[in-house]
């Protein structure tokens, strides 16, 4: 898959409420009632991954979870990152 320009990557960003762009990586963060809630939405993400075997670099703190997502094939971001941040977008609307 191919590395995404920077004018491609800040285009796609634009359908993304609270991800930016930094490091050659997309980046968010989301803030749920309790520890939980934010450990539902990261199995919920594990399992997304696992299928699309493309696998975010994230921390999670009690309730905050901060993700980072970057094709290191590529060397930077890909439609598959979108992809990814689509579907985690899906996953905590769905919670």
């Amino acid at each position: 898959m191919d590395k995404l320009t920077e004018d491609q990557i800040n285009t796609n960003l634009e359908s993304f409420e609270g991800w930016s762009y930094a490091k050659d990586a997309i980046h968010t963060s989301f803030k749920f009632e309790n520890f939980k809630d934010a450990f539902t939405v990261m199995t919920r993400i594990a399992f997304e991954a696992e299928a699309q075997q493309h696998h975010p670099n994230w921390a999670n703190s009690f309730n905050e979870l901060e993700i980072s997502l970057s094709t290191h094939d590529a060397g930077g971001v890909t439609n598959k990152d979108f992809e990814m941040a689509k579907a985690i977008e899906d996953i905590v609307e769905a919670k």
